[in-house]
Protein backbone atom coordinates (compact mmCIF):
# COMPACT_ATOMS: atom_id res chain seq x y z
CA UNK A 1 0.00 0.00 0.00
CA UNK A 2 1.09 3.76 -0.66
CA UNK A 3 -0.01 6.66 0.68
CA UNK A 4 0.70 10.04 -1.85
CA UNK A 5 1.62 13.37 0.27
CA UNK A 6 1.57 16.58 -0.90
CA UNK A 7 3.95 19.32 0.84
CA UNK A 8 0.25 20.69 2.91
CA UNK A 9 0.58 17.40 4.05
CA UNK A 10 3.27 17.88 6.23
CA UNK A 11 1.63 20.50 7.92
CA UNK A 12 -1.63 19.11 8.32
CA UNK A 13 -0.36 15.84 9.80
CA UNK A 14 -0.57 15.72 13.13
CA UNK A 15 -0.06 13.23 16.94
CA UNK A 16 -2.21 11.99 19.25
CA UNK A 17 -3.26 9.55 22.22
CA UNK A 18 -6.59 7.60 21.98
CA UNK A 19 -7.61 5.55 24.99
CA UNK A 20 -10.43 4.06 23.19
CA UNK A 21 -8.37 2.48 20.75
CA UNK A 22 -5.68 1.76 23.20
CA UNK A 23 -8.59 -0.32 25.48
CA UNK A 24 -9.69 -1.88 22.15
CA UNK A 25 -5.76 -3.19 21.46
CA UNK A 26 -5.70 -4.26 24.97
CA UNK A 27 -8.90 -6.00 24.81
CA UNK A 28 -7.38 -7.67 21.92
CA UNK A 29 -4.37 -8.91 23.90
CA UNK A 30 -5.89 -9.86 26.77
CA UNK A 31 -8.34 -12.17 24.73
CA UNK A 32 -4.92 -13.96 23.04
CA UNK A 33 -5.20 -12.52 19.77
CA UNK A 34 -1.84 -10.57 19.66
CA UNK A 35 1.17 -11.57 20.75
CA UNK A 36 1.25 -10.02 24.27
CA UNK A 37 5.35 -9.66 23.74
CA UNK A 38 6.67 -7.22 26.68
CA UNK A 39 3.10 -7.16 27.82
CA UNK A 40 2.89 -10.45 29.30
CA UNK A 41 3.32 -9.60 33.07
CA UNK A 42 0.38 -7.61 32.31
CA UNK A 43 -1.52 -10.06 30.54
CA UNK A 44 -0.99 -12.18 33.36
CA UNK A 45 -2.25 -9.89 35.94
CA UNK A 46 -5.64 -9.16 34.02
CA UNK A 47 -6.25 -12.49 32.77
CA UNK A 48 -8.81 -13.81 34.84
CA UNK A 49 -10.44 -10.29 34.92
CA UNK A 50 -10.83 -10.09 31.56
CA UNK A 51 -12.17 -13.74 31.55
CA UNK A 52 -15.00 -12.76 33.87
CA UNK A 53 -15.76 -9.25 31.63
CA UNK A 54 -16.30 -11.63 28.57
CA UNK A 55 -18.28 -13.59 30.25
CA UNK A 56 -20.46 -10.80 31.60
CA UNK A 57 -20.39 -8.81 28.21
CA UNK A 58 -20.20 -11.75 25.23
CA UNK A 59 -19.93 -8.86 22.35
CA UNK A 60 -16.18 -8.52 23.51
CA UNK A 61 -15.93 -12.09 22.07
CA UNK A 62 -18.72 -11.40 19.48
CA UNK A 63 -16.58 -8.47 17.68
CA UNK A 64 -13.54 -10.56 17.10
CA UNK A 65 -15.51 -11.01 13.56
CA UNK A 66 -15.68 -7.60 13.17
CA UNK A 67 -12.43 -5.89 14.46
CA UNK A 68 -8.43 -6.74 15.31
CA UNK A 69 -8.72 -9.12 11.87
CA UNK A 70 -5.69 -8.37 9.36
CA UNK A 71 -6.58 -7.07 6.11
CA UNK A 72 -10.19 -6.39 5.54
CA UNK A 73 -12.74 -7.46 7.52
CA UNK A 74 -13.11 -4.49 10.69
CA UNK A 75 -15.05 -1.53 10.72
CA UNK A 76 -13.95 1.68 12.35
CA UNK A 77 -17.10 2.69 14.57
CA UNK A 78 -16.00 1.04 17.58
CA UNK A 79 -12.69 2.60 17.73
CA UNK A 80 -12.64 5.83 14.97
CA UNK A 81 -9.82 8.41 15.41
CA UNK A 82 -9.69 10.88 18.13
CA UNK A 83 -10.47 14.71 16.78
CA UNK A 84 -7.93 16.37 19.31
CA UNK A 85 -4.20 15.66 21.18
CA UNK A 86 -5.89 14.31 24.49
CA UNK A 87 -9.25 13.73 24.00
CA UNK A 88 -10.35 11.79 27.09
CA UNK A 89 -11.55 7.95 27.11
CA UNK A 90 -15.27 9.27 28.32
CA UNK A 91 -15.65 11.61 25.24
CA UNK A 92 -14.53 8.79 22.87
CA UNK A 93 -16.90 6.79 24.49
CA UNK A 94 -19.68 9.32 23.70
CA UNK A 95 -18.50 9.67 20.18
CA UNK A 96 -18.86 6.15 19.99
CA UNK A 97 -22.24 6.03 21.05
CA UNK A 98 -23.30 8.30 19.00
CA UNK A 99 -22.85 6.05 15.89
CA UNK A 100 -26.09 5.76 13.87
CA UNK A 101 -27.11 2.21 13.61
CA UNK A 102 -27.78 2.15 10.08
CA UNK A 103 -24.08 2.98 9.72
CA UNK A 104 -22.65 0.30 12.72
CA UNK A 105 -24.96 -1.71 10.76
CA UNK A 106 -24.01 -1.25 7.32
CA UNK A 107 -19.74 -1.43 8.53
CA UNK A 108 -20.42 -5.01 10.10
CA UNK A 109 -22.15 -6.15 6.85
CA UNK A 110 -19.38 -4.71 4.86
CA UNK A 111 -17.02 -6.68 7.21
CA UNK A 112 -18.86 -10.04 8.01
CA UNK A 113 -18.96 -10.56 3.94
CA UNK A 114 -15.83 -10.32 3.81
CA UNK A 115 -14.82 -13.20 6.70
CA UNK A 116 -15.73 -16.81 6.86
CA UNK A 117 -18.92 -17.67 7.59
CA UNK A 118 -19.71 -16.87 11.93
CA UNK A 119 -21.96 -18.67 14.52
CA UNK A 120 -25.65 -17.80 14.46
CA UNK A 121 -25.12 -16.26 18.38
CA UNK A 122 -22.35 -14.03 16.79
CA UNK A 123 -24.65 -12.75 13.84
CA UNK A 124 -27.05 -12.07 15.63
CA UNK A 125 -25.71 -9.55 18.50
CA UNK A 126 -23.87 -7.79 15.95
CA UNK A 127 -26.64 -6.80 13.76
CA UNK A 128 -29.50 -6.41 16.98
CA UNK A 129 -30.89 -2.85 17.47
CA UNK A 130 -28.35 -1.71 20.39
CA UNK A 131 -25.44 -3.75 19.39
CA UNK A 132 -23.18 -0.18 19.44
CA UNK A 133 -24.99 -0.01 22.90
CA UNK A 134 -23.69 -3.36 24.08
CA UNK A 135 -20.09 -2.05 22.39
CA UNK A 136 -19.59 0.91 24.40
CA UNK A 137 -21.00 -0.81 27.88
CA UNK A 138 -18.38 -4.12 27.59
CA UNK A 139 -15.44 -1.29 26.88
CA UNK A 140 -16.43 1.42 29.42
CA UNK A 141 -16.64 -1.94 31.76
CA UNK A 142 -13.36 -2.84 30.46
CA UNK A 143 -11.69 0.72 30.61
CA UNK A 144 -12.96 0.99 34.25
CA UNK A 145 -11.97 -2.12 35.46
CA UNK A 146 -8.51 -2.97 34.42
CA UNK A 147 -7.12 -0.49 31.68
CA UNK A 148 -7.38 2.62 33.77
CA UNK A 149 -5.27 1.26 36.47
CA UNK A 150 -2.94 1.79 34.38
CA UNK A 151 -3.47 3.79 32.29
CA UNK A 152 -0.90 6.97 33.66
CA UNK A 153 1.98 4.64 32.79
CA UNK A 154 1.08 3.65 29.53
CA UNK A 155 0.09 7.55 28.40
CA UNK A 156 3.60 8.41 29.93
CA UNK A 157 4.55 6.08 27.15
CA UNK A 158 2.53 7.31 24.99
CA UNK A 159 3.09 11.34 25.75
CA UNK A 160 7.16 10.83 25.45
CA UNK A 161 7.10 8.93 21.89
CA UNK A 162 4.90 11.86 20.50
CA UNK A 163 6.46 14.76 21.26
CA UNK A 164 10.00 13.09 19.92
CA UNK A 165 8.48 12.35 17.16
CA UNK A 166 6.14 15.07 15.97
CA UNK A 167 9.36 17.17 16.82
CA UNK A 168 10.96 15.09 14.55
CA UNK A 169 8.95 15.46 11.91
CA UNK A 170 8.58 19.55 12.28
CA UNK A 171 11.93 20.16 12.15
CA UNK A 172 13.22 17.34 9.66
CA UNK A 173 10.02 16.38 8.02
CA UNK A 174 8.80 13.02 6.82
CA UNK A 175 11.99 11.17 5.94
CA UNK A 176 12.84 12.31 10.03
CA UNK A 177 9.56 10.97 11.27
CA UNK A 178 8.86 8.04 9.80
CA UNK A 179 12.92 6.01 9.82
CA UNK A 180 12.22 3.46 12.82
CA UNK A 181 8.33 3.95 13.37
CA UNK A 182 8.45 0.10 12.06
CA UNK A 183 10.00 -1.83 9.09
CA UNK A 184 6.73 -1.36 7.37
CA UNK A 185 6.70 1.74 6.62
CA UNK A 186 9.33 3.13 4.55
CA UNK A 187 9.91 6.71 3.15
CA UNK A 188 10.38 6.78 -0.73
CA UNK A 189 11.60 10.33 -1.88
CA UNK A 190 9.56 12.63 -3.31
CA UNK A 191 6.10 11.64 -2.26
CA UNK A 192 5.07 8.64 -0.94
CA UNK A 193 5.29 6.67 2.05
CA UNK A 194 4.97 2.88 1.38
CA UNK A 195 3.36 0.25 3.89
CA UNK A 196 3.83 -3.47 3.73
CA UNK A 197 0.75 -4.49 4.40
CA UNK A 198 -2.76 -6.57 3.11
CA UNK A 199 -4.94 -4.56 1.53
CA UNK A 200 -7.52 -4.32 -0.99
CA UNK A 201 -6.96 -0.81 -2.28
CA UNK A 202 -3.06 -0.23 -2.78
CA UNK A 203 -3.01 3.40 -3.32
CA UNK A 204 -4.23 7.14 -1.16
CA UNK A 205 -3.69 10.37 -1.37
CA UNK A 206 -4.09 13.09 1.27
CA UNK A 207 -4.74 15.90 -0.81
CA UNK A 208 -3.37 18.49 1.61
CA UNK A 209 -5.85 16.35 4.71
CA UNK A 210 -2.70 15.29 6.61
CA UNK A 211 -2.07 11.77 8.31
CA UNK A 212 -3.12 11.17 11.92
CA UNK A 213 0.07 9.75 13.91
CA UNK A 214 -1.50 7.48 16.75
CA UNK A 215 1.09 5.40 18.70
CA UNK A 216 0.38 2.16 20.84
CA UNK A 217 1.54 0.24 23.61
CA UNK A 218 -0.51 -3.10 22.41
CA UNK A 219 0.36 -3.06 18.73
CA UNK A 220 3.69 -4.50 17.22
CA UNK A 221 2.46 -3.96 13.64
CA UNK A 222 1.37 -1.13 11.53
CA UNK A 223 -3.24 -0.49 11.35
CA UNK A 224 -4.39 2.75 9.22
CA UNK A 225 -7.87 4.23 8.96
CA UNK A 226 -8.41 5.50 5.39
CA UNK A 227 -11.78 5.67 4.99
CA UNK A 228 -13.36 9.13 4.18
CA UNK A 229 -15.97 9.25 7.24
CA UNK A 230 -12.80 9.26 9.26
CA UNK A 231 -9.51 11.40 9.91
CA UNK A 232 -7.14 9.22 7.87
CA UNK A 233 -4.85 7.73 10.49
CA UNK A 234 -1.92 5.47 11.56
CA UNK A 235 -1.43 3.60 14.40
CA UNK A 236 2.24 2.24 15.19
CA UNK A 237 3.90 1.00 17.95
CA UNK A 238 5.08 3.34 20.43
CA UNK A 239 8.86 3.63 21.44
CA UNK A 240 10.25 3.12 24.54
CA UNK A 241 7.99 -0.29 25.44
CA UNK A 242 10.29 -2.44 24.92
CA UNK A 243 12.92 -1.30 27.13
CA UNK A 244 13.19 -1.89 30.33
CA UNK A 245 13.27 0.77 33.16
CA UNK A 246 16.92 2.20 33.43
CA UNK A 247 18.60 1.31 36.05
CA UNK A 248 20.83 3.88 38.04
CA UNK A 249 24.58 3.04 38.83
CA UNK A 250 24.83 1.76 42.35
CA UNK A 251 27.19 4.39 42.68
CA UNK A 252 25.10 7.29 41.90
CA UNK A 253 22.10 5.88 43.48
CA UNK A 254 24.12 6.16 46.82
CA UNK A 255 25.66 9.64 46.13
CA UNK A 256 22.02 10.97 44.97
CA UNK A 257 19.48 8.38 46.41
CA UNK A 258 18.05 5.84 44.43
CA UNK A 259 15.01 7.86 43.16
CA UNK A 260 17.15 10.94 41.93
CA UNK A 261 19.17 8.34 40.03
CA UNK A 262 16.66 6.95 38.55
CA UNK A 263 14.93 10.09 37.25
CA UNK A 264 18.30 11.01 35.89
CA UNK A 265 18.12 7.97 33.85
CA UNK A 266 14.50 8.07 32.60
CA UNK A 267 16.03 11.82 31.30
CA UNK A 268 18.00 10.14 28.22
CA UNK A 269 14.84 11.39 27.05
CA UNK A 270 13.08 14.84 27.84
CA UNK A 271 9.85 13.88 30.04
CA UNK A 272 7.38 16.30 32.35
CA UNK A 273 6.50 15.43 35.89
CA UNK A 274 3.67 13.80 35.15
CA UNK A 275 5.20 11.53 32.81
CA UNK A 276 7.74 10.71 35.44
CA UNK A 277 5.72 10.44 37.81
CA UNK A 278 3.68 7.89 36.14
CA UNK A 279 6.88 5.65 34.90
CA UNK A 280 8.34 5.86 38.35
CA UNK A 281 5.05 5.12 40.16
CA UNK A 282 5.16 8.58 42.77
CA UNK A 283 3.33 10.89 43.65
CA UNK A 284 3.70 14.95 41.64
CA UNK A 285 4.85 16.44 44.65
CA UNK A 286 7.39 13.64 45.32
CA UNK A 287 8.96 14.11 42.06
CA UNK A 288 8.95 17.29 41.79
CA UNK A 289 10.77 17.92 44.66
CA UNK A 290 13.28 15.69 43.05
CA UNK A 291 13.23 17.48 40.04
CA UNK A 292 14.19 20.65 41.96
CA UNK A 293 16.77 19.41 43.19
CA UNK A 294 18.30 17.86 40.45
CA UNK A 295 17.63 21.53 39.12
CA UNK A 296 19.50 23.33 41.55
CA UNK A 297 22.14 21.12 41.28
CA UNK A 298 22.46 21.97 37.57
CA UNK A 299 21.90 18.18 36.16
CA UNK A 300 19.13 18.69 34.58
CA UNK A 301 17.17 21.71 32.75
CA UNK A 302 13.37 22.64 32.54
CA UNK A 303 12.15 24.13 29.05
CA UNK A 304 8.16 25.05 28.93
CA UNK A 305 6.24 23.50 26.19
CA UNK A 306 2.42 25.23 26.53
CA UNK A 307 1.03 24.23 30.18
CA UNK A 308 4.15 21.92 31.13
CA UNK A 309 7.90 21.88 31.93
CA UNK A 310 9.77 19.83 29.68
CA UNK A 311 13.12 18.13 31.61
CA UNK A 312 16.05 17.05 29.98
CA UNK A 313 19.57 16.08 31.14
CA UNK A 314 22.20 19.47 30.70
CA UNK A 315 25.70 17.92 30.09
CA UNK A 316 26.83 17.79 33.57
CA UNK A 317 23.96 15.27 34.04
CA UNK A 318 24.44 13.86 31.03
CA UNK A 319 28.41 12.83 32.47
CA UNK A 320 27.07 11.85 35.83
CA UNK A 321 24.79 9.36 34.44
CA UNK A 322 26.73 7.77 31.69
CA UNK A 323 29.93 7.27 34.89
Amino acid sequence: MTIEVVPQDLMASRFAISPLIESMHAQWTLAGRYDAGVNAPWVARWRETYRRLAREHPVLRAAAAISGNKGDGNVDFIAPPPTAVNVPFEAELAAMRATPPAQAHAEIHRALARRPPVPGWVRELLLGPRVVDRIAQAYQAFWTEILSHDWPRFRAVLQRDVAQRAGRLAAYGWQAALEDLSPQVHWRRGHTIEIEMISAEKAHRLDGKGLLFLPSVFMNNIAVYLEDAWPYAMIYPARGVAVAPPVPDAGLAALIGRSRARILAELAEPATTTQLAALLGQSLGTTGGHLAALRRTGLIAGTRTGRSVLYARTSLGDALANG
